[in-house]
């Protein structure tokens, strides 16, 4: 293998049919509010975790969680699952603040995230 490991997952994004609802339990659950909340994405940062809700599973379409690995050169990793037989199901694209990301899927149609900061 080449290129760099992962640092691991430490941002989950959730798809939610009503936000509001979706934000109450993770509040309780994790005991915090959450430090982002917009009508299109509420975040939690909690033990050095991230956990997002996206209402109707946003632009992407999301349909069940998705994990999402942090690393060093987005583009590397990517090239690198990729011929490793992952298929690209969103391209490395910038969500705000320089912080990319990016979803392939497995052999088995699972999604992957990945995700780099600046």
């Amino acid at each position: 293998m080449t290129g760099s490991s992962p640092q691991g997952i430490k941002t989950v994004l959730h798809p939610v049919s009503d936000l509001a609802k979706a934000k109450a339990v993770y509040a309780a659950l994790l005991g915090i509010a959450p430090q982002t909340d917009s009508p299109y994405y509420v975040g939690f940062e909690a033990e050095g975790q991230h956990i997002g809700l996206v209402p109707g599973g946003g632009p992407q379409g999301m349909t069940s969680p998705v994990a999402y690995w942090h690393v060093q050169d987005i583009e590397a990793k990517l090239a690198e699952v990729i011929a490793a037989g992952a298929t690209v199901q969103e391209a490395a694209h910038d969500v705000g603040s320089g912080r990319l990301v990016a979803t392939v899927t497995d052999p088995d149609g699972n999604v992957l995230g990945l995700l780099q900061d600046r």
